[in-house]
């Protein structure tokens, strides 16, 4: 990597991915299409001395001269106008997550799908730590791979929470694991068209020889069709079916067919993840670290310590009798769909945000008189209304913000009642992103 490289973004896959160009004797030239921002503070993100030149605003051809290689961010579409500068260059374009697989070593596990990546994610960490001596949880989970791919070695296990914009700039990456936990529509904004989402997730498996493992969902028609092209190994799982071979439910258990021999991993009532999808994201968790090599009881152990991660389904607190629920990373229908699902009994929805151009009747639909009031809010609280009085759902309040909107509910719950914040959209808007909504919803709550 000790050649000339630029790197697009200055957020922070941006600036880790600077410096471990800079950690591995390369040169970087740190590009980012907004003028606005302060050149000396990017430059006080790095050593005295570093080689980063800083460019901002417009990139030109001139730019590029002795640049070998780029490396975009993951929230930099690839039909960015300085996208084209960087093509007619004939400069090759990497993403963060190719950077990072290229420098990294051990063993890896990389984890994608619509819904259910962070659970998952944060399960297969905690399950792997109690077998490897170093383990790093990296990815659209917290930190850059980049932050951490040089302190790797070979007696380390990383895992990945990937997205489908991380995956639109991979070239050789070859997970040991790679695991497609679903595909329902989601980001049609950047990628489009369905076939062209699917057809990115499905790229994480692309590099996979026989020897390494695909841990697929057998309920998702797309992926067992999928599944059948694979050149590697695959497992499967079903919340829906008993498998002749793979991970299913059966009599309140999590269970591993062999093919010969049925072995019960887990009660469902010894975990503290609550609804079916989180049965899926166990199953997909046991498939990947079994994978990886990690015992069975050590697997058992760390399954059964688990808690849900903040921001999916979170319970936060009980007020007169009402539950609150944090659910801010439900960020598309899908997922909103299973949070609702999860409620133990009737709920105040707080819905609404950013405009991913997802479409909204299915999630209603899901409604099945569990929801008692929809409270709306954000961009999409048009759509949303009219959406669900076709459906004829006419329970409709809107609030001028989340914290009106956590005031509303307050007033019109009962006992017994759930209020759950789950908007089925993206943050941005209104928050920088789904993390900060979800702590400002528990700050108002707490605050009633």
């Amino acid at each position: 990597m000790s050649q000339k490289v630029l790197v697009a973004g200055t957020g922070i896959s941006g600036i880790a991915a600077a410096r471990l160009l800079l950690l591995k004797g390369g040169e970087v030239v740190l590009y980012d299409g907004n003028e606005a921002l302060d050149e000396k503070a990017i430059r006080e993100k790095f050593d005295e001395g570093a080689k980063v030149r800083v460019i901002l605003g417009e990139l030109r051809r001139t730019d590029l001269l002795g640049v070998e290689l780029a490396v975009i961010s993951p929230g930099i579409p690839l039909d960015a106008p300085f996208v084209s500068v960087l093509d007619e260059a004939e400069v090759p374009i990497w993403g963060e997550l190719q950077l990072a697989y290229q420098c990294a070593k051990g063993k890896l596990a990389a984890i994608t799908g619509t819904n259910g990546k962070t659970t998952t994610t944060a399960l297969t960490g905690e399950i792997l730590k109690t077998f490897y001596e170093s383990v790093f949880v990296v990815g659209n989970i917290g930190e850059p791979f980049c932050l951490h791919a040089m302190e790797t070695t070979e007696r380390t296990a990383t895992v990945a929470e990937v997205s489908s914009f991380m995956l639109e700039t991979i070239m050789d990456f070859r997970p040991d694991v790679s695991a497609i936990l679903n595909i329902t529509p989601d980001h049609l904004d950047r990628h489009k068209t369905m076939e062209c989402y699917i057809e990115t997730k499905e790229r994480i498996a692309k590099y996979q020889e026989e020897e390494d493992l695909c841990v697929l969902n057998h309920d998702d028609p797309v992926l067992r069709e999928f599944g059948e092209t694979l050149k590697c190994r695959v497992a499967w799982f079903s919340s829906r079916e008993e498998l002749s071979k793979g991970y299913y439910v059966k009599d309140g258990a999590i269970v591993y067919n062999d093919g010969k021999t049925v072995t019960e991993i887990v009660r469902l009532d010894d975990l503290k993840l609550i609804g079916r999808h989180n049965h899926e994201n166990v199953m997909a968790a046991v498939a990947i670290t079994t994978g990886m090599g990690v015992p069975l009881e050590k697997i058992r152990e760390a399954v059964k310590k688990f808690e849900a991660v903040e921001h999916r389904i979170e319970f936060v607190t009980e007020r007169f009798g009402v539950k609150y629920y944090n659910d801010s990373k439900g960020t598309n229908p899908d997922a909103a769909m299973q949070a609702i699902k999860a409620m133990p009994g009737p709920t105040l929805l707080i819905a609404g945000g950013y405009d991913k151009h997802s479409e909204f009747d299915e999630w209603i639909e899901s409604f099945d008189g569990k929801v008692r009031y929809l409270v709306l809010i954000g961009q999409t609280r048009d759509k949303i209304s009219d959406c669900a009085k076709r459906h004829g759902f006419r329970d409709i309040m809107y609030a001028e913000d989340l914290e009106e909107a956590v005031r509303v509910c307050a007033s019109y719950a009962n006992p017994g009642d759930n209020v759950l914040l789950s908007p089925a959209c993206a943050s941005w808007g209104q928050f920088k992103n789904y993390e900060e909504r979800g702590r400002k919803f528990k700050d108002y709550v707490r605050g009633l």
